[in-house]
């Protein structure tokens, strides 16, 4: 009797040290799943990624999957651009050194809203400056208007001066997307180039398809 009930508590003790070793890899795997990103979190608050566009840099006609397996960096600018556009294409080529051979898996779409001015030559020099993985996408305003509208972009003209010249406003922000086209971050002006770059890294070495 007393070796049947020795036997019971050590059956029990078992039990009890399993269950203690099964609920703690579960806790670390959600910790670990729901890790804070640096920059903005945007999984599953947007469609994915789509388009039909022209690209400056290899003179093609192109959709978004065409860049599947590719973190992609989509930022809505123009070549006129006196001052945050050229800052934030700087930062992403500073993040893209940051990141070294992980680089060849990241690119960056910059899709201008000023077609009318950003013929396919001039949008393929001014992205050649900021390295190969930036490329420059170009649509007309039934295009451009539909890829803004699908993620909430705004953009507007100003009157233009005597000389014909105009600015555009247009928003800031660059859209994260991952290898499966599905949205995943924003980046904001003030988001560091060591976030960034954090977190890109993260996306980069990600090893299961997010579903969005």
């Amino acid at each position: 009797m007393k070796a049947r009930m020795m036997s019971t508590h050590r059956l029990h003790q078992s039990l009890a040290i399993r269950l203690f070793l099964l609920l703690s890899v579960l806790t670390l795997t959600a910790c670990h799943h729901g890790e804070p990103w640096a920059t903005k979190d945007i999984s599953g608050l947007m469609p994915r990624l789509t388009f039909h566009l022209t690209e400056a840099n290899r003179d093609r006609p192109v959709q978004a999957t065409d860049y599947r397996g590719h973190i992609l960096l989509v930022y809505f600018g123009y070549t006129h651009c006196p001052d945050v556009c050229p800052l934030t294409l700087g930062r992403m080529k500073s993040v893209l050194t940051n990141l070294g051979a992980q680089a060849r898996q990241v690119e960056v779409l910059f899709v201008t809203v000023d077609p009318a001015r950003d013929k396919l030559p001039l949008l393929k020099r001014y992205t050649e400056f900021f390295g190969p993985q930036v490329l420059g996408l170009r649509g007309d305003q039934s295009e451009l208007r539909a890829l803004t509208k699908r993620y909430r972009v705004t953009y507007g003209y100003d009157a233009p001066d005597t000389h014909g010249n105009y600015n555009v406003s247009h928003s800031s922000a660059v859209y994260v997307f991952d290898r499966q086209g599905a949205p995943r971050l924003i980046i904001r002006p003030q988001d560091s180039i060591a976030a960034i770059t954090t977190d890109l890294k993260r996306l980069v070495t990600e090893k299961t398809p997010h579903s969005s």
